[in-house]
């Protein structure tokens, strides 16, 4: 632990606060760290593609492109299995989503104090690097799903079939409004499970990462280098969990009832 910290407390403070841009009470109030690392994952997804794309070939693929394959052929297979509807942008936006989340989330296994450090370094108080470990870049995603799980209700439906089936299901039309509170909730249950699902697994992952930074050096390596292994682990797996069940939340938006 750096001697600028007087103790644990404000060594675990200052690595969970945010770079932020106005009153960081307020709620508007943006988290520019977020922003600035999400964008730059966002840039290297495209960027990654974009190239194995450039150099495609139709004989003996290279490394890029191999792994490229194989994430499109495993995301588009996932699709295939899971979504029952006729859409073209649900693979790429399931794409998407599974690389996206997985670079940001990929950002936690980075040296935990190099960042904050070197941003320090250049006068910069505060500096999270992990995106997804901020509820309001998981919240953010899950409205978007969310926004996307009402236009195609309603697309598909109609507007009147969208009604119905808020207003009459599950027990008929003699409990309307009982109707209408679960579907309701249940609605809302579904961007709000998708982004805590997401923040509660990363942050704390980067929590317990504090932790471990807190401990003497030689107990560090012993426990940060299974735990990192451990998460590498993990946030594939919330990368993955958060793509299948947009996917299966935009098919139930598309079967008209």
């Amino acid at each position: 632990m750096s001697m600028e910290y007087e103790s644990a407390g404000d060594y675990i403070k200052h690595h969970l606060s945010h770079l932020t841009l106005g009153n960081p009470e307020s709620f508007w109030s943006i988290h520019l760290d977020t922003m600035f690392f999400s964008l730059a994952m966002g840039g290297l997804f495209l960027f990654i593609f974009m190239q194995a794309a450039k150099y495609v070939t139709q004989g003996v693929p290279g490394n890029l492109q191999n792994l490229v394959e194989i994430i499109v052929g495993f995301v588009d297979q996932q699709v295939k299995d899971t979504f029952h509807g006729r859409s073209n942008l649900i693979a790429p936006l399931a794409l998407t989503l599974f690389v996206w989340i997985f670079l940001m989330n990929l950002l936690k296994l980075l040296p935990y104090d190099l960042i904050p450090y070197l941003a320090h370094s250049v006068g910069i108080e505060y500096m999270r690097i992990n995106p997804t470990s901020d509820i309001n870049a998981t919240f953010g995603m899950s409205l978007a799903v969310f926004g996307l799980i009402i236009f195609y209700s309603i697309h598909i439906k109609g507007g009147a079939g969208f009604a119905k089936e808020m207003l009459l299901h599950p027990f008929g039309k003699w409990l309307m409004p009982f109707n209408l509170v679960l579907k309701v909730v249940e609605e809302i249950a579904k961007p709000v499970s998708l982004s805590l699902r997401l923040f509660g697994n990363m942050y704390a992952g980067g929590l317990i990462f504090t932790l471990i930074a807190l401990l003497p050096w030689y107990i560090q390596w012993s426990l940060g280098l299974p735990w990192s292994l451990f998460k590498l682990l993990i946030i594939t797996l919330q990368a993955f969990i958060f793509m299948v069940l947009t996917i299966v939340y935009l098919s139930m938006a598309h079967e008209d009832h």
